[in-house]
């Protein structure tokens, strides 16, 4: 069923975007993801509350690649009804990309018990999902410089000079945040694949 979800919203995604080259760019992310997790399914299967979760971020990403994540209607009208600056919808992206991310990694980590004490482990988790966000800041610069003024929707700075590091900060809230609220129910899941796969 979140098969189907996904595909569902990549193929609205994919009809008429707003920018093909920047849509290209942001749905890339969903796509490889989809290929790791077909691939990786029967070797090592994820908590189904992971998938949900992975499921939204694909959402988040390929909604911004179709209007491309300054031009988001929806937050449109949230930056006109409260006179915001920019559009936002990029800070829930960011947001995004630490939240989620940050359970993929604290699941790999529990799991394959590479991290045992809960301190490290907050730690860690935290520091991936900080370096991915760097990486992806990289990527969005190599791409600007490639390309030039075709990856300006891809960047989405939206005249912001502060943008690459609250890009950054927002991934590290957003990391920190689902670490701090998720953490009981996803222990409790990760018990449960585990009695699963002990039984098997």
């Amino acid at each position: 069923m979140m098969l189907a979800v996904f595909c569902a919203v990549l193929l609205w995604s994919a009809w008429l975007p707003y920018d093909l080259f920047t849509w290209g760019l942001e749905v890339f992310p969903a796509l490889i993801g989809l290929a790791l997790l077909t691939y990786t399914y029967k070797r090592f299967p994820f908590t189904r509350m992971l998938y949900v979760l992975m499921l939204i971020h694909a959402v988040i990403l390929m909604v911004g690649g179709h209007y491309t994540y300054a031009r988001v209607p929806a937050f449109e009208w949230l930056r006109h009804a409260f006179d915001l600056t920019r559009n936002h919808y990029d800070r829930l992206g960011h947001l995004a990309q630490g939240f989620i991310p940050a359970m993929v990694a604290r699941e790999i980590l529990i799991r394959l018990r590479v991290v045992r004490t809960r301190p490290w482990l907050f730690f860690i988790v935290t520091s991936i999902c900080l370096a991915l966000s760097a990486l992806y800041e990289l990527l969005e610069w190599g791409v600007a410089v490639a390309s030039g003024t075709a990856a300006e929707d891809f960047l989405g700075t939206q005249g912001d000079v502060w943008d690459t590091q609250t890009d950054m900060a927002m991934c590290l809230v957003g990391a920190i945040l689902a670490q701090l609220t998720l953490t009981r129910i996803h222990d409790r899941k990760i018990a449960e694949i585990e009695k699963q796969e002990a039984r098997t």
